[in-house]
């Protein structure tokens, strides 16, 4: 059942997502947003026979700011990751899906998710800045992910939003090895945009990787599948950790 809009309100206090990334450094914590991802199309399973449950207490427990959940059915996720993972942590919760509607805003909303995103290879300009805006009314975060520079030129975005430069293709649904080069080359454009925080998202392989980034100028990452596909998770944690974190 879908809960009304009204219901839902959010205030400032309720951008918990922003505000968690914003402030890792003074929480030492990783700029990170930690995925959880049950498949891709081009590594196939990605739990290996862990529990959602399991994958997100690591996650919590070596430092990431936040998390990302995939419910899309491209990569056999489901809603119901939300509230499990809820249920495990406290931190903040990203919910990555195609989300076109503003009904799919609610029902993230009612499901335990912080922030929402919103693609704009999916969306043209009109019904983008409806979504930010009904998501900002709602007290989610939007997380606004871009693949080329003719994407970010067709808008500005709140500063209550997050740019996210997505460094693999959608349209293959992510079949592709990525590039952090594309991240590197539009971050003064994603600067530009207005937003609170800019991300670099996905193809990001380690620690030396997401160093740079950061060094960049990105304010934080998104990681999954270098994590998941990992021999040794807690290693792989522990690698972007001491990438990330200044002592």
């Amino acid at each position: 059942m879908t809960i009304k809009a009204a219901n839902l309100t959010g205030t400032k206090t309720n951008y918990s997502f922003l505000d968690r990334l914003s402030q890792a450094k003074a929480l030492k914590l990783m700029p990170l947003i930690a995925e959880i991802k049950a498949y891709t199309p081009k590594n196939g399973d990605l739990l290996k026979g862990r529990t959602l449950e399991t994958i997100a207490e690591l996650y919590t427990n070596h430092g990431a700011a936040c998390l990302s959940v995939v419910t899309g059915r491209w990569f056999k996720g489901s809603l119901e990751f939300l509230p499990r993972i809820k249920a495990v942590t406290t931190l903040p919760l990203l919910r990555k899906d195609f989300i076109v509607t503003r009904s799919s805003l609610e029902r993230s909303k009612e499901l335990g998710a912080s922030a929402v995103l919103l693609t704009k290879q999916l969306l043209d300009t009109s019904t983008l800045k409806n979504l930010i805006d009904y998501a900002l009314l709602l007290g989610l975060t939007p997380f606004v992910e871009v693949a080329s520079a003719e994407e970010l030129a067709e808008f500005n975005v709140d500063q209550e939003a997050i740019i996210a430069v997505c460094n693999r293709d959608i349209k293959t649904q992510e079949t592709d090895d990525g590039d952090i080069g594309k991240s590197l080359a539009l971050l003064n454009l994603a600067r530009a945009s207005g937003a609170g925080l800019v991300v670099s998202a996905s193809a990001i392989e380690d620690g030396e990787q997401a160093k740079q980034l950061i060094n960049a100028g990105y304010d934080a990452l998104l990681v999954g599948t270098a994590l998941l596909s990992a021999d040794n998770l807690t290693n792989k944690l522990a690698e972007f950790s001491n990438a990330l974190i200044s002592e």
